[in-house]
């Protein structure tokens, strides 16, 4: 019986012009026969075949869904088309691969003096009208009539038609009186429910679900509060971030800002950030140093859309990231983003050779989020030592043990004190297989092509030494000191971190220094991964440093 079916099977593949559900379906009569003669042969009639049964072989030989989980975005419905591709059907406006983009419904609209808003009721569309202006196309104003003011405030007519002031009662404020006494943000606002909508820089925040964030491909739908912002335009913390924060559109471009929204008395740290003592220069005296009681121990962290190809980090995601900022020495500028780099131990950060230049002087900043704009809880180092791997050699095609140690200045043994936002990422002990996910992170160059205020990180796959050193890739420049992670199509790369940041990989909840952003043929470029130096090389090297001090 299973040799005639075994023959059809066969005889289906080779001869006929068979799909592969004709395929599958006398694949899976073998299958049946095959359980049958086991459980026949095996177990007489009385014996229990509970616990035997070969449901793993069907799930071995079963097509991977390509609908589960879900690929589609914003409610779109998936449809498998053959054994590895699906469809999206996706409700309007929502287009794309996976109903990840927005189609331009607002050509038709004319918000004059509002912005297009997107909706999912016909016809998709809405102008949400800057006051005084009207709906519904905000062509025409009306300053006080009816009046904006909020609160019991009163509406005084400006010196033209669209120009008008509200004046508040006693402890309201805003444009339209719509901010309370009460009004202001618990921890890191995550639960802000309040009515600012104005960010620190004074831009006006944009209504969440404006045509121009969406256009983006901002995925809203990441956010477990959507129907409640996608009607305002109000300040809000939907992803963790330090604060609350919105979309604004500055010279038209879309960028976002923190919101100026104060925080509620007695509710959060309010220290200032730990400065490098300029008192002195001289060196302490050195004593063993203290270690963190944990490395590679993230804050939780969730994913939060992007306007970049690189996805907007919150606080603790990447502890260990560090910033290492120069100014030329015996100058009084102030401190500039360089280069990234990895905190390894209280007194200690990794980094890339090519990013020391003994003609600065540096420093390095921890815990931060956004570098135009420090939180108080961020620490700045001194950096008092550099070291370069003795071996680091540059030339046209590669650098070559691309790797070096910053040390830092403290006292008592203790240099960065360990926080929630400041913690210290794990030497590897093994190696990580190939095709395994990790992430890479930092302040470097956006497909936009300039550097990112916050910080992003971006999923990037190990590639395998053979695969990176054929011909078309990268061929015998690369060696043993090296590693390339990314994607042989482009893309993400890492232009999304910076050089000597980290490429951090996981295991069981622990996360492990595996590489050092150090080079490669532009960025994002088909067939050019990016390059790293291989932590695991130099394992002995760091251990003899790090002893020696």
């Amino acid at each position: 019986m299973i040799s005639r079916l075994v023959f059809l099977l066969c005889f289906t593949v080779l001869v006929q012009k068979a799909t592969p559900s004709d395929i599958l379906d006398v694949l899976g009569d073998v299958i049946n026969a095959l359980a049958d003669a086991v459980v026949s042969t095996l177990f007489d009639e009385d014996t229990d075949t509970s616990d035997k049964d070969l449901d793993w072989l069907y799930e071995l030989l079963e097509p991977e869904d390509q609908c589960n989980p879900n690929p589609c975005h914003n409610d779109g419905v998936c449809e498998v088309v053959d054994d590895d591709d699906f469809r999206c059907s996706c409700p309007p406006p929502y287009k794309g691969k996976t109903c990840q983009k927005v189609r331009n419904i607002c050509k038709k609209a004319n918000c004059v003096r509002g912005e297009c808003t997107v909706t999912l009721t016909p016809p998709y569309y809405e102008c949400k009208c800057k006051e005084p202006y009207q709906p519904p196309n905000c062509k025409v104003a009306s300053s006080c009539n009816p009046s904006p003011c909020l609160n019991g405030g009163t509406c005084h007519k400006g010196v033209t038609r669209s120009s008008f002031w509200c004046d508040c009662p006693a402890n309201y404020t805003g444009k339209l009186c719509q901010v309370g006494p009460d009004d202001c943000y618990e921890e890191n606002g995550e639960n802000y429910r309040g009515n600012v909508s104005e960010t620190v820089e004074g831009l006006e925040c944009l209504p969440w679900n404006a045509y121009f964030i969406l256009s983006e491909a901002v995925d809203l739908s990441e956010y477990n509060i959507l129907k409640e912002l996608e009607h305002n335009n109000l300040c809000r913390n939907p992803d963790g971030d330090a604060r609350p924060w919105c979309f604004v559109r500055h010279k038209n471009e879309l960028t976002w800002e923190y919101c100026k929204v104060r925080k509620c008395f007695g509710s959060g740290n309010e220290t200032e950030p730990i400065e490098p003592n300029e008192e002195t220069t001289e060196e302490p005296t050195l004593i063993p140093e203290e270690d963190f009681a944990t490395c590679g121990q993230p804050q939780t962290k969730r994913v939060a859309a992007r306007i970049y190809r690189g996805m907007k980090a919150e606080p603790g995601a990447y502890p260990w990231q560090v910033s290492l900022q120069v100014r030329p020495k015996g100058t009084d500028i102030d401190f500039g983003h360089y280069c990234g780099g990895i905190l390894i131990r209280s007194c200690w950060v990794l980094t890339a050779a090519h990013c020391i230049d003994n003609s600065t002087e540096k420093q390095v900043v921890l815990g931060a989020m956004n570098l135009k704009k420090l939180d108080p809880d961020v620490q700045i180092l001194d950096v008092v030592e550099a070291i370069n791997h003795e071996d680091y050699r540059e030339t046209p095609e590669a650098w070559y043990n691309d790797i070096a140690l910053l040390r830092l200045k403290g006292s008592e043994g203790r240099c960065a004190n360990e926080t929630e936002t400041v913690r210290t990422a794990c030497l590897p002990t093994e190696t990580f297989p190939d095709k395994t996910e990790c992430t890479i992170s930092g302040w470097g160059a956006t497909e936009k092509a300039y550097s990112s205020n916050h910080l992003l990180y971006a999923p990037v796959l190990l590639l395998s030494q053979k695969r990176c050193m054929e011909e078309k890739v990268y061929g015998n420049r690369l060696d043993g000191s090296m590693l390339c992670a990314g994607n042989m199509k482009g893309g993400v790369d890492s232009c999304q971190g910076d050089s000597g940041g980290p490429l951090v990989c996981e295991k069981d909840g622990t996360h492990y220094v595996y590489g050092v952003v150090s080079w490669g043929d532009s960025c994002g470029k088909r067939n050019k991964p990016g390059i790293y130096a291989r932590v695991t090389t130099f394992l002995d090297w760091i251990d003899s440093k790090l002893s020696a001090s």
